[in-house]
C-alpha cells in the first residue's frame, strides 16, 4: 500500500473520528438539555402547587417560567431553527412538528403533555372550586317527566316555600294556603293513606346496546357543561362488574346517613323544624332499612351549613372521617340532599296511588374542562362510586320506572372519596311536599337492598 493511500485511510478514520464525537457530544447536550427542562418544569409546578391557595403568582414562579421559556428557546435554535421560526410565526403546521418534537425528546414530550398546576388548579383557585362545589343543585338543568307521568298540578307560589325568589313577593292569602298545605300534610301523614308494597321487577333492562358509549349516556346520564366523561370509565361491563354487595352480620353500623346541607327545606316545612328538612327524610330513611331490612345504620345529625353552605364540604370531610375511624364497619355511605329546581318542575309521580318524590343519583368527577384533573380533590374510589350509582339506576328502572332522574355527572368531589360505596342522592326538591319525600325513601330503600343484597342484580350481561 503506497503512502498516499495510507495518508488518505488516515484522514477517513479522522474524519469517522471527528464526527463521532462530534454526534456523541451533540447528544449529550441534548440529553442534558432535556434533563434540564424537566427539572425547571417540575420547580415550576411544585411552585404553583405551594401558591394555589393565593390564586397569585409568585416571584419564583416567574423566574422559573423565564428560564424555561429561554431554555425552549435555546432548544429550538441551537438545533431546530427552522422550527423555532414557524412557531414565533405562527404557521399553521406547527402542530404537525410539534408531535414529532415529543417523539424526538420524550422528556420534553412527557412534560409538556401533562396537565400543570398552573394550567388547572391556578386557573380556579381553590376557592373558586370550593364555591362550585358547594352548589351541587341541578336547578340549572330543567329536566322534563316522562311522556307517561303527567305534572301534578302546576307549582304556585304557594309551593315555593321559604326557598322562593326575590321576584316571588307574598300575596294575600298565600300564608294561610300555606298553613292548609301544613295541616293536609301533616294529617295525611298521620293517616299514611295506603301502604308501601316492595315492587317486583317490572321490566328486564337490555343491557346489551349500553355497550355502546353513546347509547349509555343518552339512556342513564346527564353529564354537567363544566365536566367531560370518557367511555374509559363509563364502560357498561365495568360498571356492572363491581361487586356491591355487603354483609348484614357485621358488627358495628355498615351504613352511615348524612346531610351536608341539612337545612334543605320543602314546601311545607316548618321554617326551623329540622325534623321537616331533608334531615327530617334521613331519619325515616334510616327507620326502614333498620326495621323492615335488617341493615345497621347510622344516621349523622351534624350539620355544615348553618351559616353558610360555601364551605360545607369542606367543613364536613373532618367529622366524616373521624365517624369512619371510629366505625370501620362502615361500607356504604349516603349524602342525602334535596334537589333545587325551577318553580314549573314538580319531581312527583303516582306510585300505587301515593304522591312520591323522584329523586337523582348524583356524581362528581374530580375534574372539570378547564381545570383537567383536580389533583387536590382525587378521588381513588370514582370507579366504584360510578358502578354503585350505575347499579342503583338500573335497578331503579327495572323495578320502579320513571321513578328516579338520570345520574348526574358534574366536576367535583362531593366527598365521595370516602368509600367505594359512596352514593350522593337528590330526593325531590324545593316545591315537594314533605309526603312526597317521605313516600319516596320506601322505595329508596327497597332498591339499596336490592343492590347491597345482590338480589336486585339478575339478569343478562353485555357481551364482552
Amino acid at each position: 500500500m503506497g503512502r498516499e493511500e495510507r495518508k488518505c485511510i488516515a484522514v477517513n478514520m479522522e474524519e469517522k473520528h471527528s464526527r463521532k464525537a462530534f454526534a456523541e457530544k451533540r447528544a449529550g447536550r441534548l440529553i442534558l438539555l432535556a434533563l434540564l427542562i424537566l427539572g425547571i418544569q417540575a420547580a415550576a409546578k411544585s411552585c404553583s402547587a405551594v401558591s394555589v391557595s393565593t390564586g397569585e403568582a409568585t416571584m419564583g414562579e416567574a423566574m422559573l417560567k423565564s428560564i424555561w421559556d429561554g431554555a425552549r428557546t435555546l432548544l429550538y435554535s441551537q438545533f431546530m431553527p427552522g422550527i423555532a421560526f414557524m412557531e414565533e410565526g405562527g404557521h399553521g403546521t406547527w402542530w404537525l412538528l410539534r408531535e414529532q418534537i415529543a417523539c424526538l425528546f420524550p422528556f420534553y414530550g412527557y412534560v409538556t403533555g401533562q396537565p400543570s398546576g398552573e394550567q388547572g388548579e391556578s386557573a380556579e383557585d381553590i376557592r373558586t372550586i370550593l364555591l362550585a362545589e358547594a352548589e351541587e343543585e341541578t336547578w340549572q338543568v330543567e329536566e322534563a317527566l316522562p311522556e307517561d307521568i303527567p305534572p301534578e298540578g302546576d307549582a304556585g307560589p304557594a309551593q315555593g316555600g321559604s326557598t322562593a325568589g326575590p321576584d316571588s313577593a307574598a300575596q294575600p292569602g298565600e300564608e294561610d294556603l300555606a298553613d292548609l298545605l301544613r295541616a293536609e300534610n301533616q294529617a295525611a301523614m298521620e293517616q299514611r293513606p295506603g301502604v308501601f308494597l316492595p315492587h317486583e321487577k317490572q321490566v328486564n333492562l337490555d343491557l346489551e346496546p349500553l355497550s355502546d358509549y353513546e347509547t349509555l349516556i343518552q339512556q342513564f346520564y346527564t353529564v354537567d357543561a363544566n365536566t367531560v366523561a370518557g367511555s374509559d370509565q363509563l364502560d357498561v361491563h365495568k360498571l356492572m362488574g363491581q361487586d356491591m354487595t355487603i354483609s348484614k352480620d357485621a358488627e358495628g353500623p355498615q351504613i352511615l346517613i348524612y346531610h351536608t346541607h341539612a337545612h334543605e327545606e320543602f314546601a311545607d316545612s316548618t321554617p326551623g323544624d329540622m325534623s321537616e328538612t331533608i334531615m327530617g327524610v334521613g331519619e325515616r330513611l334510616t327507620t326502614i332499612l333498620t326495621e323492615e331490612y335488617g341493615y345497621q345504620v347510622l344516621h349523622h345529625l351534624g350539620q355544615y351549613d348553618t351559616e353558610s353552605r360555601d364551605d360545607s364540604y369542606a367543613v364536613a370531610l373532618g367529622d366524616l372521617e373521624a365517624l369512619l375511624q371510629q366505625y370501620p364497619s362502615i361500607q356504604v355511605v349516603i349524602d342525602l340532599h334535596r334537589d333545587a329546581m325551577p318553580e314549573g318542575t314538580r319531581l312527583v309521580m303516582d306510585l300505587d296511588g301515593r304522591p312520591t318524590a323522584r329523586f337523582m343519583f348524583f356524581n362528581g368527577l374530580s375534574r372539570t374542562k378547564k381545570t383537567g384533573n383536580i389533583s387536590y380533590l382525587y378521588n381513588e374510589n370514582l370507579d366504584s362510586n360510578l358502578a354503585f350509582s350505575f347499579q342503583m339506576q338500573k335497578t331503579a328502572m327495572e323495578y320502579y320506572p320513571n321513578l328516579t332522574r338520570r345520574i348526574y355527572l358534574r366536576g367535583y368531589r362531593y366527598n365521595m372519596h370516602l368509600r367505594p360505596k359512596s352514593l350522593l342522592i337528590e330526593l325531590g326538591a324545593q316545591n315537594n311536599t314533605l309526603e312526597e319525600v317521605m313516600n319516596a325513601c320506601d322505595p329508596l330503600a327497597h332498591i339499596l337492598d336490592l343492590v347491597l343484597s345482590g338480589s336486585g342484580q339478575s339478569g343478562n350481561a353485555p357481551a364482552e
